[in-house]
Protein backbone atom coordinates (compact mmCIF):
# COMPACT_ATOMS: atom_id res chain seq x y z
CA UNK A 1 0.00 0.00 0.00
CA UNK A 2 1.48 3.53 -0.84
CA UNK A 3 2.20 5.43 2.31
CA UNK A 4 -0.49 8.18 2.52
CA UNK A 5 1.99 10.80 4.73
CA UNK A 6 5.22 9.99 4.99
CA UNK A 7 6.84 13.55 5.66
CA UNK A 8 9.51 14.22 8.47
CA UNK A 9 8.44 17.35 10.42
CA UNK A 10 10.52 19.88 12.18
CA UNK A 11 13.85 18.53 11.21
CA UNK A 12 15.73 21.49 12.07
CA UNK A 13 14.89 21.15 16.16
CA UNK A 14 15.25 17.18 15.83
CA UNK A 15 18.76 17.72 14.71
CA UNK A 16 19.31 20.14 17.42
CA UNK A 17 17.84 17.48 20.19
CA UNK A 18 19.64 14.48 19.62
CA UNK A 19 22.37 16.67 19.65
CA UNK A 20 22.10 17.92 23.06
CA UNK A 21 20.24 14.67 24.59
CA UNK A 22 23.43 12.06 23.61
CA UNK A 23 22.42 10.57 26.92
CA UNK A 24 19.38 8.88 25.61
CA UNK A 25 21.09 7.29 22.23
CA UNK A 26 22.44 4.45 24.43
CA UNK A 27 18.72 3.02 24.28
CA UNK A 28 19.64 2.19 20.49
CA UNK A 29 23.40 1.01 19.42
CA UNK A 30 24.85 -0.01 16.08
CA UNK A 31 22.16 2.11 13.79
CA UNK A 32 25.66 2.43 11.78
CA UNK A 33 28.59 0.65 11.84
CA UNK A 34 31.58 3.02 12.99
CA UNK A 35 29.42 5.88 13.51
CA UNK A 36 28.19 6.96 17.25
CA UNK A 37 24.95 6.61 17.34
CA UNK A 38 24.28 10.53 17.75
CA UNK A 39 26.05 11.17 14.48
CA UNK A 40 23.84 7.96 12.80
CA UNK A 41 20.45 9.73 13.94
CA UNK A 42 21.63 12.97 12.39
CA UNK A 43 22.71 10.58 9.13
CA UNK A 44 19.56 8.99 8.59
CA UNK A 45 17.12 11.37 9.85
CA UNK A 46 17.80 12.66 5.93
CA UNK A 47 15.81 9.41 5.09
CA UNK A 48 12.32 8.47 4.43
CA UNK A 49 10.91 6.98 7.26
CA UNK A 50 9.22 4.16 4.57
CA UNK A 51 12.87 3.11 3.77
CA UNK A 52 14.21 2.76 7.26
CA UNK A 53 11.19 0.50 8.60
CA UNK A 54 11.73 -2.27 6.29
CA UNK A 55 15.80 -2.32 6.91
CA UNK A 56 16.13 -3.42 10.44
CA UNK A 57 14.34 -3.79 13.74
CA UNK A 58 17.15 -0.41 15.08
CA UNK A 59 16.14 1.73 12.34
CA UNK A 60 12.78 0.90 13.04
CA UNK A 61 12.76 1.41 16.80
CA UNK A 62 14.95 4.64 15.91
CA UNK A 63 11.85 6.35 13.58
CA UNK A 64 9.70 6.06 16.74
CA UNK A 65 11.97 7.30 19.02
CA UNK A 66 11.22 11.31 20.30
CA UNK A 67 15.40 11.78 18.83
CA UNK A 68 13.73 11.21 15.04
CA UNK A 69 11.33 13.30 13.08
CA UNK A 70 8.15 12.73 13.45
CA UNK A 71 6.21 11.48 10.29
CA UNK A 72 2.93 12.22 9.77
CA UNK A 73 0.12 9.87 10.30
CA UNK A 74 -3.73 9.89 9.92
CA UNK A 75 -6.31 10.32 12.82
CA UNK A 76 -9.66 9.66 12.30
CA UNK A 77 -13.30 9.39 13.86
CA UNK A 78 -14.60 5.76 12.75
CA UNK A 79 -17.98 4.81 13.01
CA UNK A 80 -18.56 0.97 13.39
CA UNK A 81 -21.28 -0.54 11.12
CA UNK A 82 -22.31 -2.63 13.87
CA UNK A 83 -23.07 -0.45 16.54
CA UNK A 84 -26.12 -0.13 18.60
CA UNK A 85 -26.59 3.86 18.18
CA UNK A 86 -28.55 3.75 21.42
CA UNK A 87 -28.66 6.79 24.61
CA UNK A 88 -25.93 4.00 26.63
CA UNK A 89 -23.60 3.44 23.70
CA UNK A 90 -21.11 5.43 22.18
CA UNK A 91 -21.25 5.05 18.24
CA UNK A 92 -17.82 6.35 17.25
CA UNK A 93 -14.18 5.65 18.64
CA UNK A 94 -10.66 6.68 17.55
CA UNK A 95 -8.17 5.60 15.72
CA UNK A 96 -4.50 6.46 14.34
CA UNK A 97 -3.57 5.06 10.80
CA UNK A 98 0.69 4.84 10.81
CA UNK A 99 1.33 4.94 6.99
CA UNK A 100 4.19 3.58 7.36
CA UNK A 101 3.58 0.60 9.03
CA UNK A 102 0.32 0.65 7.66
CA UNK A 103 -1.65 -0.23 10.65
CA UNK A 104 -4.35 0.86 12.71
CA UNK A 105 -4.32 1.46 15.97
CA UNK A 106 -6.85 2.86 18.58
CA UNK A 107 -6.44 5.91 20.46
CA UNK A 108 -5.95 5.70 24.19
CA UNK A 109 -9.87 5.97 25.70
CA UNK A 110 -10.80 9.46 27.06
CA UNK A 111 -11.19 10.09 30.33
CA UNK A 112 -14.45 8.61 31.87
CA UNK A 113 -15.96 11.39 33.75
CA UNK A 114 -17.97 12.84 32.22
CA UNK A 115 -18.81 9.74 29.55
CA UNK A 116 -18.39 10.71 26.30
CA UNK A 117 -21.53 10.02 24.94
CA UNK A 118 -21.48 11.22 21.14
CA UNK A 119 -24.43 10.31 18.92
CA UNK A 120 -23.99 9.97 15.18
CA UNK A 121 -27.10 8.69 13.89
CA UNK A 122 -30.61 9.18 15.21
CA UNK A 123 -33.88 7.15 14.50
CA UNK A 124 -35.42 9.57 13.33
CA UNK A 125 -32.53 10.98 10.66
CA UNK A 126 -31.15 7.54 9.90
CA UNK A 127 -30.17 9.10 6.47
CA UNK A 128 -27.40 10.59 7.97
CA UNK A 129 -24.62 11.59 10.31
CA UNK A 130 -25.19 14.33 13.13
CA UNK A 131 -22.24 16.26 13.01
CA UNK A 132 -18.52 16.02 15.30
CA UNK A 133 -16.70 18.51 14.98
CA UNK A 134 -12.65 18.48 15.90
CA UNK A 135 -10.16 20.50 14.45
CA UNK A 136 -6.39 20.18 14.27
CA UNK A 137 -3.68 22.63 16.19
CA UNK A 138 -0.14 22.66 17.01
CA UNK A 139 -0.10 19.32 16.48
CA UNK A 140 -3.06 18.54 18.92
CA UNK A 141 -6.42 17.13 18.01
CA UNK A 142 -9.03 18.67 19.33
CA UNK A 143 -13.27 17.52 19.50
CA UNK A 144 -15.46 20.97 20.18
CA UNK A 145 -18.76 19.67 19.69
CA UNK A 146 -21.56 16.53 18.49
CA UNK A 147 -24.68 15.80 19.73
CA UNK A 148 -25.96 13.35 22.56
CA UNK A 149 -28.75 11.42 22.47
CA UNK A 150 -31.00 13.81 23.65
CA UNK A 151 -30.11 16.71 21.33
CA UNK A 152 -28.21 18.48 23.78
CA UNK A 153 -24.05 19.62 23.11
CA UNK A 154 -22.31 16.77 24.02
CA UNK A 155 -19.06 18.96 25.51
CA UNK A 156 -19.41 21.76 27.85
CA UNK A 157 -15.55 22.22 26.99
CA UNK A 158 -12.79 20.85 24.39
CA UNK A 159 -11.43 17.37 24.45
CA UNK A 160 -7.59 17.63 23.71
CA UNK A 161 -5.49 14.29 22.76
CA UNK A 162 -1.57 14.95 22.38
CA UNK A 163 -0.04 12.50 19.97
CA UNK A 164 3.33 12.62 21.34
CA UNK A 165 2.32 11.85 25.06
CA UNK A 166 -0.39 9.65 24.11
CA UNK A 167 -2.66 11.72 26.48
CA UNK A 168 -6.20 13.43 26.62
CA UNK A 169 -6.71 16.38 28.50
CA UNK A 170 -10.06 19.04 28.62
CA UNK A 171 -9.62 23.07 27.86
CA UNK A 172 -11.17 25.68 29.27
CA UNK A 173 -15.38 25.93 29.45
CA UNK A 174 -16.98 27.28 26.38
CA UNK A 175 -19.77 30.11 27.72
CA UNK A 176 -22.03 28.08 25.92
CA UNK A 177 -21.77 24.77 24.86
CA UNK A 178 -23.10 24.05 21.41
CA UNK A 179 -23.70 21.60 18.38
CA UNK A 180 -24.37 22.26 14.97
CA UNK A 181 -21.89 25.04 14.76
CA UNK A 182 -18.99 26.82 12.88
CA UNK A 183 -15.48 25.26 14.21
CA UNK A 184 -11.53 26.27 12.91
CA UNK A 185 -8.38 27.44 13.28
CA UNK A 186 -5.97 30.32 12.44
CA UNK A 187 -2.26 30.91 13.45
CA UNK A 188 -2.91 28.45 16.37
CA UNK A 189 -6.09 30.00 17.64
CA UNK A 190 -9.23 27.86 17.60
CA UNK A 191 -12.69 29.94 16.76
CA UNK A 192 -16.09 28.53 17.34
CA UNK A 193 -18.73 30.51 15.39
CA UNK A 194 -23.04 30.12 15.50
CA UNK A 195 -24.14 27.31 16.54
CA UNK A 196 -27.50 25.67 19.04
CA UNK A 197 -27.30 25.23 22.50
CA UNK A 198 -29.60 23.29 24.50
CA UNK A 199 -32.35 25.35 22.79
CA UNK A 200 -31.70 27.65 19.64
CA UNK A 201 -30.82 31.32 21.09
CA UNK A 202 -30.30 34.27 18.47
CA UNK A 203 -27.55 35.24 20.89
CA UNK A 204 -25.58 31.84 20.33
CA UNK A 205 -26.00 31.28 16.35
CA UNK A 206 -24.86 35.36 16.30
CA UNK A 207 -21.70 34.52 18.44
CA UNK A 208 -17.82 33.75 18.21
CA UNK A 209 -15.36 32.51 20.76
CA UNK A 210 -12.01 32.28 20.17
CA UNK A 211 -9.25 30.48 22.36
CA UNK A 212 -5.32 31.05 21.86
CA UNK A 213 -4.14 27.41 21.56
CA UNK A 214 -0.43 28.76 21.92
CA UNK A 215 -1.18 30.06 25.00
CA UNK A 216 -2.85 27.02 26.66
CA UNK A 217 0.37 25.22 25.59
CA UNK A 218 2.72 27.93 27.65
CA UNK A 219 1.04 28.63 30.38
CA UNK A 220 -0.74 25.05 31.50
CA UNK A 221 1.67 24.04 33.92
CA UNK A 222 2.44 27.72 35.22
CA UNK A 223 -0.97 27.93 36.79
CA UNK A 224 -2.32 30.78 34.80
CA UNK A 225 -5.69 31.08 33.50
CA UNK A 226 -6.99 30.62 30.23
CA UNK A 227 -10.18 30.88 29.02
CA UNK A 228 -12.37 31.41 25.43
CA UNK A 229 -12.88 34.60 24.26
CA UNK A 230 -15.89 36.72 22.71
CA UNK A 231 -15.03 38.52 19.47
CA UNK A 232 -17.09 40.28 16.77
CA UNK A 233 -20.46 38.58 16.16
CA UNK A 234 -22.30 37.08 13.22
CA UNK A 235 -24.68 40.02 11.46
CA UNK A 236 -26.95 36.92 11.58
CA UNK A 237 -27.97 33.57 12.73
CA UNK A 238 -28.20 31.66 9.68
CA UNK A 239 -24.85 30.09 10.07
CA UNK A 240 -26.56 27.74 12.63
CA UNK A 241 -28.25 25.81 10.01
CA UNK A 242 -25.35 23.27 9.71
CA UNK A 243 -21.92 22.29 11.26
CA UNK A 244 -19.45 24.09 9.15
CA UNK A 245 -15.97 23.58 8.41
CA UNK A 246 -14.69 27.75 8.62
CA UNK A 247 -11.13 27.49 6.93
CA UNK A 248 -8.57 29.00 8.56
CA UNK A 249 -6.60 30.92 5.44
CA UNK A 250 -3.94 33.54 5.24
CA UNK A 251 -5.11 35.42 8.25
CA UNK A 252 -8.83 34.89 7.61
CA UNK A 253 -11.71 32.24 8.39
CA UNK A 254 -13.94 31.60 5.54
CA UNK A 255 -16.97 29.61 5.57
CA UNK A 256 -20.12 28.84 4.27
CA UNK A 257 -23.25 28.15 6.32
CA UNK A 258 -24.95 24.99 4.15
CA UNK A 259 -23.12 22.05 2.30
CA UNK A 260 -22.84 20.80 -1.39
CA UNK A 261 -24.56 22.70 -4.34
CA UNK A 262 -27.13 23.79 -1.93
CA UNK A 263 -27.81 27.94 -2.00
CA UNK A 264 -25.42 29.65 0.48
CA UNK A 265 -24.03 32.48 2.19
CA UNK A 266 -20.43 33.01 2.55
CA UNK A 267 -18.61 34.98 5.31
CA UNK A 268 -15.01 35.75 6.31
CA UNK A 269 -13.09 36.49 9.39
CA UNK A 270 -10.30 38.89 9.40
CA UNK A 271 -8.75 37.89 12.67
CA UNK A 272 -5.98 40.86 12.62
CA UNK A 273 -8.90 43.70 12.54
CA UNK A 274 -11.45 41.63 14.66
CA UNK A 275 -14.26 42.26 11.68
CA UNK A 276 -16.33 40.11 9.13
CA UNK A 277 -16.72 40.84 5.17
CA UNK A 278 -18.63 39.30 2.54
CA UNK A 279 -16.79 36.13 0.72
CA UNK A 280 -15.80 37.06 -2.20
CA UNK A 281 -17.98 36.34 -5.12
CA UNK A 282 -16.06 33.30 -6.80
CA UNK A 283 -15.16 31.90 -3.95
CA UNK A 284 -18.57 31.53 -2.63
CA UNK A 285 -20.59 30.60 -5.99
CA UNK A 286 -17.44 27.80 -6.26
CA UNK A 287 -17.86 26.46 -2.87
CA UNK A 288 -19.68 23.27 -3.00
CA UNK A 289 -18.81 20.59 -1.12
CA UNK A 290 -16.08 20.25 2.15
CA UNK A 291 -12.97 22.24 2.41
CA UNK A 292 -9.71 22.49 4.11
CA UNK A 293 -6.42 24.81 3.53
CA UNK A 294 -2.62 23.55 2.88
CA UNK A 295 -0.52 25.22 5.76
CA UNK A 296 -3.47 27.97 6.16
CA UNK A 297 -1.80 28.78 2.21
CA UNK A 298 -3.75 27.49 -0.22
CA UNK A 299 -7.76 25.92 -0.10
CA UNK A 300 -8.28 23.19 -1.61
CA UNK A 301 -12.44 21.93 -1.85
CA UNK A 302 -14.01 18.70 -3.36
CA UNK A 303 -17.11 19.05 -5.59
CA UNK A 304 -19.40 16.79 -3.97
CA UNK A 305 -21.23 16.50 -7.12
CA UNK A 306 -19.09 16.36 -9.72
CA UNK A 307 -16.43 14.32 -7.43
CA UNK A 308 -13.88 17.15 -8.65
CA UNK A 309 -10.83 18.15 -6.19
CA UNK A 310 -10.03 21.93 -6.76
CA UNK A 311 -7.97 24.61 -5.33
CA UNK A 312 -9.00 28.56 -5.23
CA UNK A 313 -6.70 30.59 -7.01
CA UNK A 314 -7.30 34.25 -5.66
CA UNK A 315 -6.12 36.18 -8.48
CA UNK A 316 -8.46 35.25 -10.53
CA UNK A 317 -11.28 34.64 -7.81
CA UNK A 318 -12.26 30.96 -9.10
CA UNK A 319 -11.45 27.56 -8.58
CA UNK A 320 -9.54 25.50 -10.32
CA UNK A 321 -9.80 21.42 -10.90
CA UNK A 322 -6.83 19.61 -9.85
CA UNK A 323 -8.26 15.99 -10.77
CA UNK A 324 -11.91 14.53 -11.27
CA UNK A 325 -12.21 11.23 -9.78
CA UNK A 326 -15.45 8.85 -9.27
CA UNK A 327 -13.76 8.15 -5.45
CA UNK A 328 -14.67 11.97 -4.67
CA UNK A 329 -18.22 12.08 -5.73
CA UNK A 330 -19.78 12.37 -2.61
CA UNK A 331 -17.35 13.19 -0.45
CA UNK A 332 -18.09 14.15 3.32
CA UNK A 333 -14.92 16.06 4.99
CA UNK A 334 -11.46 16.60 3.60
CA UNK A 335 -8.04 17.83 5.75
CA UNK A 336 -4.68 19.09 4.04
CA UNK A 337 -1.30 18.68 5.13
CA UNK A 338 2.53 17.53 4.18
CA UNK A 339 1.38 17.44 0.80
CA UNK A 340 -1.80 15.89 0.44
CA UNK A 341 -5.63 16.00 0.01
CA UNK A 342 -7.16 13.14 2.57
CA UNK A 343 -10.99 12.92 1.79
CA UNK A 344 -13.61 10.91 3.63
CA UNK A 345 -15.69 9.39 0.88
CA UNK A 346 -19.12 8.70 1.17
CA UNK A 347 -21.24 5.71 1.95
CA UNK A 348 -21.25 4.78 -2.00
CA UNK A 349 -17.66 4.21 -1.60
CA UNK A 350 -17.79 2.56 1.23
CA UNK A 351 -16.75 5.10 3.53
CA UNK A 352 -12.78 4.95 3.03
CA UNK A 353 -10.61 7.59 2.83
CA UNK A 354 -8.71 9.04 -0.76
CA UNK A 355 -5.45 10.49 -0.45
CA UNK A 356 -4.25 12.96 -2.78
CA UNK A 357 -0.82 13.38 -3.35
CA UNK A 358 -1.20 17.06 -4.75
CA UNK A 359 2.68 17.83 -5.21
CA UNK A 360 3.30 15.34 -7.20
CA UNK A 361 2.89 15.73 -11.46
CA UNK A 362 1.03 14.35 -11.91
CA UNK A 363 -1.22 14.10 -9.24
CA UNK A 364 -1.56 10.67 -7.08
CA UNK A 365 -4.62 9.39 -5.86
CA UNK A 366 -4.98 5.94 -3.81
CA UNK A 367 -7.14 4.95 -1.01
CA UNK A 368 -6.48 3.77 2.49
CA UNK A 369 -9.21 0.96 3.74
CA UNK A 370 -10.87 1.63 7.02
CA UNK A 371 -10.61 -1.49 9.50
CA UNK A 372 -13.45 -4.10 8.44
CA UNK A 373 -16.64 -3.12 9.88
CA UNK A 374 -15.57 0.25 10.19
CA UNK A 375 -16.42 3.12 7.95
CA UNK A 376 -14.84 6.97 8.24
CA UNK A 377 -16.41 10.21 9.71
CA UNK A 378 -13.70 12.93 10.01
CA UNK A 379 -9.84 12.21 8.89
CA UNK A 380 -6.99 14.74 10.42
CA UNK A 381 -3.19 15.04 9.68
CA UNK A 382 -1.30 15.33 12.49
CA UNK A 383 2.48 13.79 13.49
CA UNK A 384 2.41 9.82 14.12
CA UNK A 385 1.65 8.72 17.67
CA UNK A 386 4.40 7.78 19.92
CA UNK A 387 4.84 4.12 20.70
CA UNK A 388 4.40 2.57 24.40
CA UNK A 389 8.16 1.09 25.79
CA UNK A 390 8.52 -2.40 25.72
Amino acid sequence: MANPIDVPTNTNAVKRQGLTHNHRTQEVSDLISGLPDHIAQLCLSFVQPSLLFSVCSSWRRLIYSPDFPPFLSLYTVLSSNQTDHSEHSNSIQFFNFDPISSRWDSLPPPPPDPPLRLLLRHPSFISRHLPIQLVSVSGNLVLLAATTYNFFPALSRPLIFNPVSRTWAFGPPLSTPRRWCAAGTVNDTIYVASGIGSNFSADVAKSVEKWDFLLYLSTRNKGNSWKWEKVKGLKNGRFSRDAIDAVGWRGKLCMVNAKGDAAKEGSVYDTEKDAWEDMPEGMLSGWKGPAAAMDEKVMYMVDEGKGALKKYDPERDDWEIIMESERLVGAQQITAGGGRVCVVCGRRNSGGIVVVDVVAMPVKLWVVETPPGFEAVTVHILPRMSQLPP
